[in-house]
């Protein structure tokens, strides 16, 4: 697996994955919704995975839907969602995740 992604992922704070295909449609809706959330909350990580690039990273999180959402935190998955999103709901994912820090 990647060595770089490794250590984003086992950061204390809570860091967002975004995974996501170039082909995928629905994948196209999610960054204006992510650079919002990112612009809003302060201190939020968010990093895009390419599946198409890196489909070992996929295979190991069980990515099979796409776009998939994955918030890990000190390297665990501890949350995460396939198909399209409400963004309240994910900023209030990310807001309950950063106040256990």
């Amino acid at each position: 697996m990647n060595p770089r992604f490794l250590q984003i992922i086992k950061s204390s704070k809570p860091v967002l994955v975004d995974f996501y295909a170039d082909w995928c449609g629905p994948c196209k809706e999610v960054p204006p919704i992510l650079k919002k959330i990112k612009k809003e909350m302060k201190g939020v990580r968010i990093v895009k995975v390419n599946v198409d690039n890196n489909p070992f990273i996929a295979s190991r999180f069980n990515v099979h839907r796409l776009p998939t959402l994955i918030v890990f935190k000190d390297g665990e998955p501890i949350w995460s969602h396939e198909g399209v999103f409400c963004p309240e709901k994910l900023k209030s994912v990310l807001r309950s995740r950063m106040e256990k820090n």
